[in-house]
């Protein structure tokens, strides 16, 4: 009987992981708008609690996924709410990233457009791929396709979860042009693996 309930209990673990997961974004979103808008270029305080918030939510769509296999604790509102609160937590990152503007790049002696240029096309091209292969996916398995994740989306979201720590990192502790150097090479590997991981899931069969 015990354990039937402890199975029971761990069943809705996964959920329960996932709608955190979601919470912790939206905090997480706010505060990098917020350090955006200090006086202080490098709140360096802030915006570790916002990197170790984004590191907390980063581990529980591990542990939640983990928690699901194990007890075979799939159900529909997961599968629905896991990928929604990854691409939230990915999408949104670049938004307020490009919203927080200079102070990502304030190394450069670059103009605020050229910054905003790069944190705008950054972000829409993400959110572009994330919703278009989103779509795709959602037709593809409504027909009885498998439309599972793939070598170069898996390296995609490597790099964009890099790219993330990457900012965070940066604008909290590095003073120097060769860490806006190494930011701006993480946005190109970044946005690179993003362009080829949409072209190759759009060119995968739905019908």
């Amino acid at each position: 009987m015990a354990t039937g309930k402890y199975n029971s209990i761990m069943r809705h673990v996964p959920n329960a992981l996932t709608i955190g997961r979601l919470v912790m974004t939206v905090v997480f979103l706010v505060m990098i708008v917020m350090a955006g808008r200090m006086d202080e270029p490098k709140p360096s305080g802030f915006l570790l609690v916002v990197f170790v918030l984004f590191v907390v939510a980063g581990l529980t769509d591990i542990v939640d996924g983990y928690i699901a296999r194990k007890f075979e604790a799939t159900s529909k509102l997961g599968r629905i709410l896991d990928p929604l609160a990854d691409k939230f937590l990915v999408c949104g990152s670049f938004v307020c990233f490009a919203i927080a503007g200079h102070p990502i790049f304030g190394n450069f002696d670059w103009s605020p457009l050229t910054v905003s240029l790069i944190g705008w096309s950054t972000a829409i091209i993400i959110v572009a791929r994330e919703a278009t292969v989103t779509v795709r996916r959602q037709l593809a398995e409504s027909r009885g396709i498998p439309f599972g994740a793939i070598a170069s989306g898996k390296i995609k979201m490597f790099l964009q979860s890099f790219g993330i720590g990457t900012v965070l990192i940066g604008w909290a502790y590095v003073s120097r042009e060769w860490g806006d150097w190494f930011t701006l090479v993480t946005y190109i590997l970044m946005v690179s693996a993003t362009v080829i991981s949409g072209i190759e899931s759009i060119r995968r069969p739905i019908k």
